[in-house]
């Protein structure tokens, strides 16, 4: 696990090469096909060297959930297991991981009524006004939520109205009964750079570099089949939503490029808040040999 641009790939190639591990990828925007540049998807000459599992399998144009992902990689973990090698998932879709531990909480569905107050309070008085309310109610999901996330900001106080229960409390309860039925033993390691800034600098690096490779082309192929649009959880991920907006002349090139950086920063301080309260976590500072043979080490004292 971690953040984006931290290293993650990299980390797991070459502990492939170490040891009799697949790869499993945990990466929400890497399922999808003809999006290969913006998702940091791994190229040829590393997918030959390490496979990775669950990438390049879904159409932009169709839904995939997080229970469907629970369900698909619970497939490949038991594959793997099949010819005695070791699941090594990667990636930093925390919601993944979440559900793939805990299971799916059973909340109630969303309430129009419920859901249209909240939207008029983030109207008048801002999404920080939100996230206030559910800091009252529901501290550790305030905690966990940056208060630059409307969606899972509403979700957790559109929870607590209708139920009076928290989204923490649903989640506690279904990871109690997960413990006794989850086939398999889950250890997490992540890397969590001891510099923001110096992870910053990546995030911007790896940009341009992805522009230098050819996103834009990618983004207006997507936008040439006439099936897509900005609404789709696909183009929503971060790039292709600010790469779309600059070819509806939204933006120009250069505020494209610094909605894009800006908005993978935010992805990696939600992340990282994610992995400051996950339990249970093995901490890596980088994805340097000393990281590897951590893991190698921990390997050692375990069983899968």
């Amino acid at each position: 696990m971690g953040p984006t641009a931290s290293g993650k790939t990299s980390l797991a190639v070459d502990l492939v090469q170490q040891h009799p591990f697949q790869i499993v990828s945990v990466d929400s925007a890497q399922i999808y096909q003809q999006m290969n540049i913006g998702t940091g998807k791994p190229q040829k000459g590393v997918l030959d060297i390490a496979p990775h599992r669950l990438i390049d399998f879904i159409d932009p144009a169709v839904p995939y959930s997080a229970s469907q992902f629970r369900t698909d990689a619970f497939r490949e973990i038991d594959e793997i297991l099949e010819v005695g090698d070791t699941p090594l998932l990667v990636g930093g879709t925390m919601l993944y991981f979440r559900v793939l531990r805990d299971g799916l909480a059973d909340m109630p569905h969303a309430d129009p009524e419920v859901r249209a107050e909240i939207e008029k309070l983030a109207q008048e008085q801002g999404w920080e006004a939100v996230h206030q309310q559910l800091a009252a109610v529901d501290p550790d999901s305030a905690a966990r939520i940056h208060p630059n996330d409307p969606q899972r900001t509403q979700r957790a106080l559109e929870v607590y109205r209708i139920s009076g229960k928290t989204i923490t409390s649903f989640h506690a309860e279904m990871r109690a009964q997960q413990e006794a039925l989850l086939p398999y033993n889950l250890h997490f390691f992540a890397i969590q750079p001891e510099d923001r800034g110096v992870l910053y600098s990546h995030i911007d690096t790896r940009f341009r570099q992805m522009l230098n490779e050819g996103l834009v082309d990618e983004v207006q192929a997507l936008r040439a089949r006439g099936d897509l649009n900005h609404q789709l959880p696909s183009i929503k991920s971060v790039g292709y939503r600010q790469v779309w907006q600059y070819l509806d002349d939204e933006v120009d090139y250069d505020g494209m490029v610094e909605r894009s950086v800006i908005a993978t920063r935010q992805l990696a301080k939600r992340q990282l808040t994610w992995l400051r309260s996950w339990p249970s976590l093995q901490s890596l500072s980088n994805s340097s040999a000393h990281s590897v043979q951590h893991v190698l080490k921990y390997m050692d004292t375990i069983s899968i």
